[in-house]
């Protein structure tokens, strides 16, 4: 399944590897639950130092796509989208809160701030 990476394309190792992982992901060829090459297989499989392997399995699960096990291996997050959708809330609510913080500084009171929050809320259509 996995392609030879291209060391000559100036795209990082890691990232190639990152993102044929996401693109397995994305069109079902690996589906959530499935479980992903060892980091010894992998990197004997693509000759490429385990390390990378290590790094990229990092991330990904940092950023919820996989669950790694330890002394199991590596899956495909069975709550991949529960996760992006919290982790797009969170972003979301840090912007909010710097937003407050600057409407704050700028004077403005909690009832100017609700109701220009209600004016963009009817401007976007959001009710």
């Amino acid at each position: 399944m996995f392609r030879k990476l291209n060391p000559t394309s100036g795209i990082p190792i890691y990232i190639q590897l990152k993102e044929q992982i996401r693109h397995f992901i994305e069109v079902g060829a690996l589906k959530q639950g499935d479980q992903l090459p060892s980091l010894r297989v992998l990197s004997e499989m693509l000759v490429i130092n385990p390390n990378t392997v290590v790094r990229v399995y990092r991330e990904l699960e940092l950023e919820g796509i996989i669950e790694v096990s330890h002394g199991l291996g590596a899956f495909v997050a069975a709550t991949k989208e529960k996760k992006i959708k919290a982790q797009r809330i969170r972003e979301a609510q840090e912007e909010i809160e710097r937003m407050m913080e600057t409407f704050r500084k700028k004077g403005l009171t909690p009832d100017e701030i609700r109701r220009l929050m209600e004016a963009a809320f009817v401007q976007f259509e959001v009710y």
